[in-house]
């Protein structure tokens, strides 16, 4: 049997953090990982991070507050959605993130920015350097140095009690042995969400949403599923963010491949400084094309979305997103004709953003995305390049419907030649339904009284707390995890030999 002071469920940011927190703060950590390789959601994210008050900030001589980011925040949650946020916990983000941002530079992470996104009233978006994957690169190269034991291919199925206190996490090993690590003082469960487990999203949210596609395959709720068997509860279990989204390129882009070590990344961040913005913007747009989503200005404007044998199958203004999914491969292909590419080519018109990084136009993915750029000098052209039949295209390309009733007609395209972007493919991004917290990120159980013994960080601990807007997602899972790993730490408590554990939840 495995002993620690703190143990730490998932091996992406969260958890990383969790664990130097812990380590930092003296305790002995051991971190699983289910994974064969630490990196979590935080590693397939576009990479930035909101914050205030940063050494960033104060060179660009901008003057910003925690307190502004906690009121701004609220304009985010208003503009997306109804429901009431979680004000102590919004504010412990907004306290707490510049340091968390100051943290990550000092083991190594490089940004550029921070770059604006309205509503926020300062430029707070900061973008790491080369891409998300230096998150990991650095946070686990410091937790290794300073003596986190690390354990992949590690699932935890179960937490232990000891009376009333968990006491450790059951383990399942790749070899399928099963063993208990304990916890003297805590566990930290940073397992990430469950935009991954179809039977949480078909109770949570819908029949629907359980079948679409994770951007992270590995996401399952372990410890959310865990953390209900124990009497905890999650908050805002239908909230998660879905969207149409152009399929990944068979291989990462140079850009996104260059190694995260500082002796590259801080030369980077010094040039982007000083750059003209058209270089800036080709370093951007370099692996930006790699996540963004198409504008539905697009349809507005007259595009259509046909399925790979060639027919139009949805109402593209309307309910396009979850009609994707239900096509062949689950992929679909944005038509369009000259007139609109022409629109699309420049400024106010562009394909996909990502607010304040960058602008993506179609050359722009003629340019760094040959994978989805198609063109046709007629229908029959863009047809034999898709692979399509080239009736049911010209149909389509005519508003024509592959079914009547499916969806309205609509006016036919114009002129060619005739383009397409594609694959696109509907992803869940995520969920945001984490177990209900304190401000000390423990685990609420029954009587909304803490679970001794139990900590949660990033989304399986994001307790109704609204994470809208860019960079707010990666600002809480390393600021979360980081407290959270701090307070398990902190506990002082001894474990009593005289009483048998109990395995207390299967995930």
């Amino acid at each position: 049997m495995m002993e620690a002071d703190v143990v730490v469920v998932g091996g992406g940011g969260s958890g990383l953090a969790a664990a130097i927190g812990a380590r930092e703060s003296g305790a002995n950590v051991v971190l699983l990982e289910k994974n064969p390789a630490l990196g979590g959601t935080t590693a397939r994210s576009i990479g930035s991070i909101s914050a205030s008050g940063t050494a960033q900030q104060k060179r660009r001589g901008i003057v910003d507050t925690p307190e502004a980011h906690f009121e701004d925040m609220a304009l985010f949650s208003k503009k997306y959605t109804s429901r009431p946020d979680n004000d102590p916990l919004r504010r412990v983000l907004a306290d707490n993130v510049p340091e968390t941002v100051n943290w990550l530079g000092a083991l190594g992470v490089e940004f550029f920015g921070p770059l604006e996104e309205p509503p926020h009233r300062k430029p707070r978006m900061h973008n790491v350097i080369p891409g998300s994957r230096a998150y990991i690169f650095h946070l686990e190269r410091h937790a290794r140095k300073i003596g986190v034991h690390i354990i992949t291919s590690a699932r935890a199925r179960a937490l232990v009690r000891d009376g009333e206190r968990v006491r450790g996490v059951e383990v399942a090993r790749a070899d399928g042995a099963v063993e208990t690590v304990r916890a003297r003082r805590g566990v930290v469960l940073a397992s990430g969400d469950y935009s991954a487990n179809p039977d949480m999203k078909r109770e949570l949210i819908s029949e629907a949403a359980a079948a679409i596609e994770p951007i992270n395959p590995t996401s399952t709720g372990d410890g959310q599923r865990m953390a209900l068997a124990l009497g905890a509860h999650i908050v805002n279990g239908d909230m998660h963010l879905a969207g149409i989204r152009f399929v990944p390129p068979a291989r990462p882009s140079w850009i996104s491949r260059l190694p995260p070590s500082r002796w590259l990344t801080r030369p980077a961040s010094i040039a982007l400084r000083i750059a003209s913005p058209s270089i800036v913007r080709r370093f951007l747009m370099g692996f930006l094309t790699t996540v963004l989503v198409p504008q539905h200005e697009l349809f507005e404007a007259g595009a259509i979305l046909v399925n790979k044998r060639g027919e139009r199958f949805t109402d593209e203004k309307n309910r396009a997103m979850h009609d994707v999914s239900r096509q062949p491969e689950g992929i679909a292909y944005i038509v369009f004709d000259a007139a609109l590419a022409r629109k699309f080519s420049c400024w106010p018109h562009y394909v996909s953003t990502a607010p304040g990084v960058a602008y993506a136009y179609l050359s722009d993915y003629q340019k760094f995305r040959r994978d989805l750029y198609h063109r046709g000098e007629t229908i029959d052209g863009l047809a034999f390049d898709l692979g399509m039949d080239a009736v049911h295209l010209a149909r389509a390309v005519a508003g024509e419907v592959a079914a009547e009733g499916v969806a309205p007609a609509r006016a036919s395209l114009g002129a060619g030649p005739y383009y397409a972007l594609g694959p696109v493919k509907l992803y869940i991004n995520f969920t945001d339904g984490g177990v209900a917290v304190n401000e000390r990120l423990q685990v609420l159980g029954r009587d909304s009284g803490p679970i001794p013994g139990l900590y949660a960080a990033g989304s399986a601990g994001q307790g109704g707390l609204l994470l809208k807007g860019h960079g707010h997602h990666l600002g809480w899972a390393f600021t979360s995890g980081r407290l959270a790993g701090r307070y398990a730490a902190s506990e002082q408590v001894a474990i009593s030999r005289a009483t048998e554990p109990d395995v207390a939840a299967q995930a």
